[in-house]
């Protein structure tokens, strides 16, 4: 399945939620759920009568958000769900982590990108250390104790000057640290539920799965 290429804001809009796929635009009134608060090829009148779904519907509906929200691909996910349900613990939390250890949701997370759209495209281009070595991949699972930086170079583009005034300003989860000053990230644990924010009712999906 090729990864989506469409207005992500249709994304949004299909889930009647933000997804902060967009980064600032997200924050203000040009978001389109603030102004189009239905879903795409509907009117407001049509999204009111809409069938009820099922509760197969509903729990496709949740996966389907949880993919969008992390970018990740249809067979992605799925290995992502088998690692977790081969995982001694429980296995909607335990996928939950998985998605937030890839390297390009913890550059979001560390306010080094705007939006994990964002985080993908600057990994790839190689704009980031792991340990002191060069990481190219979104994908790429951080542990515990990973320093995670803005390469040398990258730090002299705009991109990053202006973004450096921005981080001391920024909030970053409990479970990781930022050093502001020098753009660099530590990964100081596991991320547990409750630090992790993200909008999805994670058994729904391991339900989904067990059918």
């Amino acid at each position: 399945m090729a990864r989506y290429n469409g207005p992500v804001c249709r994304l949004c809009r299909r889930e009647g939620q933000k997804l902060f796929l967009k980064g600032e635009r997200c924050y203000t009134d040009k978001c389109a759920i603030e102004r189009h608060p239905y879903p795409p090829g509907s009117s407001p009148e049509g999204s009111r009568r809409r069938r009820k779904e099922s509760e197969y519907g509903q729990q496709l509906r949740m996966k389907q958000k949880c993919r969008r929200i992390y970018g990740v691909l249809e067979r992605q996910f799925e290995r992502y769900f088998e690692r977790a349900e081969q995982k001694k613990g429980v296995t909607g939390e335990i996928l939950l982590q998985y998605l937030e250890q890839r390297l390009d949701n913890v550059i979001y997370r560390l306010g080094l990108a705007s939006s994990r759209p964002e985080a993908r495209q600057l990994v790839r281009h190689g704009h980031f250390k792991v340990n002191d070595g060069k990481v190219n991949i979104p994908s790429y699972q951080v542990r515990p104790g990973d320093v995670i930086e803005v390469r040398r170079k990258s730090k002299d583009m705009n991109k990053f000057k202006e973004l450096q005034e921005l981080l001391a300003t920024r909030i970053v989860p409990e479970w990781l640290e930022m050093d502001a000053e020098n753009m660099e990230g530590r990964v100081l644990e596991v991320p547990t539920r409750e630090q992790i924010d993200a909008d999805v009712d994670e058994p729904m999906i391991v339900e989904l799965y067990s059918r």
